[in-house]
């Protein structure tokens, strides 16, 4: 039960997040998703469903440098190689989707190597 009324909370955040961030071919929208285990993030262009760039701990640059993928320090990984890969596809503006998780922990972690990477939000 418990469980379940986080699920909820976070879809209510994420409806609310959604509303107002969406990603356009100027200004992409930097989705990012965490499970138990990994992280993932995208860079959408909402306006034609389109996935410009990705990079997630599965990813063939981390696998098999990580001892653990579900941590902020693989988090840290991921947010390099998605503004890497994204400054190099010439995106250098985003908009970021936090998708309705707290912006702590490894959504921070991200946010923050994406910044400093060259990533401007």
């Amino acid at each position: 039960m418990n469980v379940n009324r986080k699920v909820r909370a976070r879809a209510r955040r994420r409806k609310r997040v959604r509303k107002r961030v969406q990603g356009t071919p100027e200004r992409p929208r930097l989705s990012v998703f965490r499970s138990l285990r990994h992280t993932y993030a995208q860079v959408i262009v909402d306006t034609t469903g389109q996935t410009l760039v990705s990079a997630s701990t599965l990813s063939k640059e981390i696998r098999g440098k990580l001892t653990r993928t579900g941590n902020t320090e693989a988090a840290k990984k991921v947010g390099e190689i998605i503004a890497r890969k994204s400054i190099d596809k010439g995106i250098k503006m985003v908009i970021f989707d936090r998708d309705g998780y707290l912006y702590h922990g490894r959504v921070r972690a991200l946010a923050e190597a994406a910044r400093e990477n060259g990533l401007v939000f």
